[in-house]
């Protein structure tokens, strides 16, 4: 692809198909190095996922050989904030990879590369498959930047000591590696990332999405709960859950030896 042509592809794709929406980082000729316009593409992406209800599952993937090799170098503007004087332009908190609120299930098919703000977005996805050629790296520290959000998330998701290993030393570990540390969740074929995520995410749209996504929100909120309030919290949600038409759907189902037709509400 000449330059040209790679310029006129956006920079982020947004595919959905039923309930299930791919997104893809699309600059491939940059090995999915994010800049501004992906920044801005993905921050509009997730946005759009969260807010549509017919939207139940995301799978995050990349274009080409590589999933996403991090922030782009040459444009300062691919972190999730802008450094400008004494302030940041605007909070990290808005975008994915910082933990954007956000409890529909999402998967992550790294099918190639993997770095800096990538692994961050992968430790925010709730399943992980990964291509036997994938490769996992917080290259920070060796450019002279510390890693921040990456060294918030990864002690939470990984022993302490494949956490430090991951972001203090720099250095990509293989997907073999991912796996043991607990990063990734299944490895497959390269040829086979996408279409194994797919399935996943059909099997996830065949249960009651409302509960899933109260699962998950209880799940995530309780960690930072002591145990009596995170129980208190948990039945709360639970109640109001009871109370939706899928939940009357569920029980209906049940009780005529049918599967159920979800809606969503």
């Amino acid at each position: 692809m000449t330059d040209a042509a790679a310029e006129a592809q956006p920079p982020v794709l947004y595919e959905q198909d039923g309930h299930v929406v791919t997104i893809t980082y699309n600059r491939p000729e940059r090995l999915n190095a994010i800049n501004g316009a992906m920044r801005d593409g993905l921050n509009a992406a997730w946005t759009r996922f969260l807010e549509d209800p017919d939207a139940w599952v995301a799978i995050l993937t990349g274009a080409g050989r590589a999933f996403c090799a991090g922030a782009d170098v040459r444009d300062g503007a691919g972190a999730a904030g802008t450094f400008k004087g004494t302030f940041w332009e605007k909070p990290t908190v808005n975008s994915f990879e910082s933990g954007l609120e956000l409890f529909k299930p999402t998967i992550a098919a790294v099918n190639g590369v993997c770095l800096g703000y990538a692994v961050t977005a992968v430790s925010f996805c709730d399943f992980v498959i990964a291509s036997e050629q994938a490769t996992f790296g917080f290259p920070e520290v060796r450019l002279g930047v510390p890693t921040i959000v990456g060294a918030i998330r990864m002690p939470q998701r990984l022993r302490w000591e494949d956490a430090m290993e991951l972001l203090l030393l720099g250095d990509p570990v293989d997907a073999a590696r991912a796996k043991e540390m607990g990063l990734v969740g299944r490895i497959v074929a390269p040829d086979q990332v996408l279409a194994e995520a797919k399935a996943l995410a059909e099997r996830l749209c065949r249960v009651a999405p409302l509960a899933v996504r109260t699962t998950k929100e209880v799940a995530v909120r309780s960690r930072e709960l002591p145990w009596v309030d995170a129980v208190r919290f948990g039945e709360t949600m639970r109640i109001v859950a009871q109370s939706t038409d899928d939940a009357r759907e569920g029980r209906a189902a049940f009780a005529e030896r049918r599967e159920p037709d979800w809606q969503g509400h």
